[in-house]
């Protein structure tokens, strides 16, 4: 799939119902199911070039993680009910207590820091709606912009987003504020040239 492709709600349209829908769907290997804007959407996980910048940051925030809480990539649903949303972050750092629960998925409470790194298909989702409900939640939000080659950290959230952000090109150092409170290396996240041709 070249797009996020969104699956109509049910009748009831109820939060609940849909959370349990997303649950509930056997997505294709290589797919997730998120709960955005009152509609399930399918979309890829994260490409292969991801796969290196996701585990320099995965390394760096483990190192600064509030006690308690750590890093992790795996494909975890986190709901979020003021906003009626669940995401499944490319990258989220959250408080391990909260996955000793029964369930399919945790609460975005248990959040400490949520990263997504954009692709074509989810660029939009990324900058919009999933940044209005991490802004309201979660203490820091990171976006690794790949087809910029920029990250931004936001942070500081309120019921209105976000009081916070900054933006670097890769290559520059970018301070994570606090809980972490570090000054990040993001030199390996560029894209690599290819080899000039002999």
């Amino acid at each position: 799939m070249e797009r996020p492709t969104p699956i109509g709600a049910p009748p009831s349209g109820e939060f609940e119902n849909l959370l349990r829908t997303v649950e509930e769907l056997a997505t294709p290997d290589g797919y997730k199911a998120e709960l955005i804007r009152g509609k399930i959407v399918v979309s890829p996980w994260s490409e292969l070039r991801c796969m290196k910048p996701m585990k320099l940051l995965r390394r760096q925030l483990g190192a600064h993680a509030p006690d308690g809480h750590a890093p992790d990539t795996a494909p975890f649903l986190f709901s979020f009910a003021h906003s009626e949303r669940a995401f499944g972050p490319d990258l989220h750092v959250s408080d391990e207590a909260a996955f000793d629960a029964d369930g399919r998925h945790a609460d975005g409470e248990a959040l400490s820091l949520v990263a997504e790194l954009t692709s074509v298909s989810t660029k939009d989702a990324d900058w919009q709606d999933k940044l209005e409900a991490y802004g309201r939640q979660v203490p820091v939000y990171l976006i690794l912009d790949m087809q910029a080659e920029e990250i931004a950290a936001f942070w500081d959230p309120s019921p209105q987003g976000y009081r916070s952000h900054t933006t670097v090109t890769f290559g520059k150092p970018l301070h994570v504020p606090a809980p972490f409170d570090f000054d990040l290396d993001t030199s390996g996240f560029a894209a690599e040239s290819a080899e000039p041709a002999e």
